[in-house]
């Protein structure tokens, strides 16, 4: 399979064509083997425009859905940046690209290391991740600049909001408990107060961590 032709046309027909036009995430999009992040198994899939299942409850996002939360987080080159639930390192990798530094959190320790070996092998020395509870985020390197939840969420904790810097911005897709679309939000913190916004609908699978704790209903 010619990867780079695949690479080209997912940038082309899935992203360009849904408004995604920095052209420095493009780049990162084009120049980043999306096929070495996946089971050797999907590879042939890799950059098909849905979500790709790489086991255990773990997604990479379709490249649209990325793309369009990417763009909406406004990544400066400066920003020291947070991507939670990073499953393989694919949108760390992407983030290492953008900004000066990239923090991957992943809660599965074979993930981790497949990750950070991935990492190695591509010589992204501005990018690690660690390994830890993804609702609690990772306030050791707190505050970032942008953070990513790399999945859905049907109950964003605040801790994540607190770890943003003044100016920080947050982005998901939010899904409700009961069921239906998803929508992708963009969170701003200004001046102390957390803000947020729909950005578009997206029907993204909610992470495991973030689904909201069964309520009792009379």
């Amino acid at each position: 399979m010619d990867y780079a032709y695949a690479r080209q046309n997912m940038v082309e027909s899935q992203l360009r064509t849904n408004r995604v036009f920095g052209e420095r995430l493009l780049d990162a999009f084009e120049t980043l083997p999306r096929e070495l992040f996946v089971p050797e198994t999907i590879r042939s899939i890799s950059y098909i425009d849905e979500d790709l299942h790489i086991g255990g409850g773990r997604y990479l996002l379709e490249p649209m859905v990325l793309g369009r939360l990417l763009q909406a987080a406004d990544i400066q080159e400066s920003d020291v940046a947070l991507d939670i639930g990073c499953t393989t390192g694919y949108a760390t990798a992407i983030l290492a690209r953008l900004c000066s530094t990239a923090v991957g959190l992943e809660s599965d320790p074979g993930l981790v290391d497949t990750a950070n070996d991935l990492l190695s092998r591509m010589e992204i020395s501005n990018a690690v991740v660690v390994q830890g509870d993804l609702a609690e985020g990772y306030p050791k390197q707190a505050p970032y600049n942008v953070i990513l939840v790399n999945g859905g969420v049907e109950e964003l904790p605040a801790g994540l909001t607190e770890q943003l810097a003044e100016g920080g911005r947050l982005v998901t897709v939010t899904r409700p408990a009961s069921g239906g679309i998803g929508r992708a939000r963009l969170y701003r913190k200004d001046e102390g107060i957390v803000s947020n916004r729909i950005l578009f609908d997206a029907s993204t699978p909610v992470l495991e961590e973030f689904k909201a704790p069964p309520r009792f209903v009379f």
